[in-house]
């Protein structure tokens, strides 16, 4: 890989509430001060990245099981908003030669939530992939 990685750690554990998990993003991310502090800002942030000049972005999200553990509805918007934005970066066309998407995701969790966390994950892809049409 060339070029410069800028690497986010965001802690499951202190996303207690949404406050909370944008809180995370602004400090991990270094978000900028127009960030509007809701779920389509997060959306749009996440989706362009500009203020942040780097080639490859990691963001990885520990005890992700953790994280809005009493809000599901919740948890489902912060994962649906990462796999949204993991898309978006994927679909970006990039030069000859690079297989890495701009944006990866890597969501973390303890062996004993990897089965939890991995259907609540597919669940969310299954219902943010397929529009109206049936097709992405």
């Amino acid at each position: 890989m060339t070029g410069r990685t800028y690497v986010a750690r965001l802690d499951g554990r202190e996303m207690r509430d949404t406050d909370s998990v944008f809180q995370q993003f602004y400090d991990g991310l270094k978000l900028p001060d127009y960030f509007g502090w809701n779920w389509d800002a997060l959306s749009d942030c996440l989706r362009d990245l500009k203020w942040l000049p780097a080639e490859h972005y990691v963001l990885i999200v520990e005890a992700a099981d953790e994280a809005l553990s009493g809000d599901v509805a919740g948890r489902q918007l912060l994962f649906k908003t990462l796999l949204r934005a993991g898309r978006r970066w994927s679909s970006t066309k990039r030069p000859e030669g690079i297989d890495l998407s701009r944006l990866v995701v890597v969501m973390s969790c303890d062996a004993a939530s990897v089965s939890g966390l991995r259907a609540q994950l597919r669940l969310c892809w299954e219902e943010c992939s397929v529009g109206a049409d049936g097709r992405w």
